[in-house]
């Protein structure tokens, strides 16, 4: 039976279903990510990056703008992936999965406010809040990704994950596109230039995500702790850190689930590599930052109807076949990029992105998801969240390796495949059917 939205019409609810959304806590639950996307497209993504490189770093060399921008990346991931671990731990423990997302809510929305305190010359500043932004939002999709498990049965967790991809894209383009027409002409809107149009654009970016993460806290229900969890006389704080060292030797139990994360953490690095790179690579080869960000609008609105085949795609031939093709999709992705020169060429590679971009992650999301038991989702998406941004560690750090030594980034984005490669031998090794029957023993 359906789970209605009172104020939604009857068609649009109909739509949602078939879209893989069937309940409401469904539905809640995947507006955070038409929410948080806004801040992956505008300041992780297209508008940020160029500004970063154009006008906080315009004093800079080109090539040691990026490498800068790169190590920001670099120190906000690692930061996470060491605190990411206990703060699971310790919401599975406590019934705090949704206190602990609105905690780091907060963080990333006041510090991507605060972006519009950016001028010329401020790549310090602009490096300080980048980095605190990125704590907040990726902080916040461990204890997000971990509420899946509790909104969606295993059978349909393929679709539910997809859908919020898709919807994510949608806001995140919806927005992009405003914060572009900003940016290309800003007297339409009164603004003084396109400078004023970007830090605008920040502001927006805060405003877009915390009003879009309500319904989640509205709708989504906290999750019951498990009976006994905790040990009696063990403060939930004390009991996580205990916990971190019980998950390693539990792990043995849940091979599988372990193989899927190093071959996420893998492939996952190529692309989050090309995620966050790709503007300041875009700039750095010379293309006008009107083609860069029209560039990442289309890949919004291009990767909507390919993040819902792959859902679809995933019912028929199953998650990892699917994550495979993406895979392959990639390498080939990594050799436009090598050999790009021309605007043309960075549509391109743009829509060979968007094509595979939010399938490949969201079907290894719930590909994992399906191997680990719900009553310690918080935990093991803990790890997830590890894996997950050590992934992101990597590969800006090689890149801006590469920069040093190389004083280009052509190099490193051929270096990208060997990522997609190895992940793809060790995805192979997976035995997904065995992971799911131990999670569910």
């Amino acid at each position: 039976m359906l789970t209605r939205w009172p104020w939604a019409p009857k068609p649009l609810r109909r739509w949602l279903v078939k879209l893989g959304l069937r309940t409401e806590e469904q539905r809640a639950w995947a507006t955070y990510d038409w929410a948080n996307s806004a801040f992956q497209c505008t300041i992780i993504t297209a508008v940020f990056p160029v500004y970063f490189s154009s006008v906080a770093a315009a004093d800079l060399p080109p090539a040691v703008a990026t490498e800068r921008f790169a190590m920001a990346t670099t120190l906000a991931l690692a930061i996470v992936a060491i605190i990411a671990p206990v703060l699971g731990a310790y919401a599975d423990f406590a019934g705090a999965k949704k206190r602990l997302l609105g905690i780091f809510l907060g963080v990333g929305v006041i510090s991507t406010a605060a972006m519009v305190q950016i001028g010329r010359g401020d790549w310090l500043l602009a490096a300080v809040l980048f980095v605190i932004a990125n704590i907040g939002v990726s902080g916040s999709f461990v204890f997000y990704d971990s509420l899946l498990p509790h909104v969606a049965e295993d059978a349909e967790m393929d679709r539910v994950s997809s859908a919020g991809y898709a919807l994510g894209y949608m806001g995140g383009g919806v927005l992009l596109a405003i914060n572009l027409a900003w940016i290309l002409e800003p007297e339409w809107f009164g603004l003084a230039d396109a400078g004023v149009a970007s830090r605008l654009s920040f502001i927006s970016v805060a405003i877009w995500w915390l009003a879009f993460a309500i319904p989640l806290f509205r709708k989504v229900p906290e999750p019951a702790v498990r009976p006994n969890a905790l040990p009696p006389g063990a403060s939930p704080v004390m009991a996580s850190f205990r916990q971190l060292a019980g998950t390693l030797r539990e792990l043995r139990q849940y091979r599988q689930a372990f193989l899927m994360l190093v071959a996420f953490l893998i492939y996952n690095d190529g692309i989050g590599t090309i995620i966050r790179m790709a503007g300041p690579y875009g700039q750095e080869i010379g293309l006008p930052q009107e083609a860069l960000i029209t560039a990442f609008v289309m890949v919004q609105f291009v990767g909507i109807p390919f993040a819902f085949a792959f859902g679809r795609l995933a019912d028929r031939i199953g998650a990892k076949p699917s994550i495979f093709i993406a895979l392959v999709v990639y390498v080939l992705i990594s050799l436009v990029g090598y050999f790009m020169t021309t605007i043309w060429q960075f549509f391109l590679l743009s829509f060979m992105v968007a094509t595979v971009q939010g399938g490949s992650q969201a079907l290894s999301r719930s590909l994992f998801a399906t191997m680990i038991p719900k009553d310690k989702s918080s935990e093991f998406f803990g790890f997830f969240g590890v894996f997950e941004k050590f992934a992101g560690i990597m590969g800006p750090l090689l890149f801006a390796a590469t920069v040093r030594m190389t004083g280009s980034s052509r190099n490193a984005i051929l270096s990208v495949i060997a990522f997609f490669v190895v992940g793809a031998v060790l995805l192979w090794m997976v035995d997904v059917e065995e992971g799911q029957r131990a999670a569910r023993t």
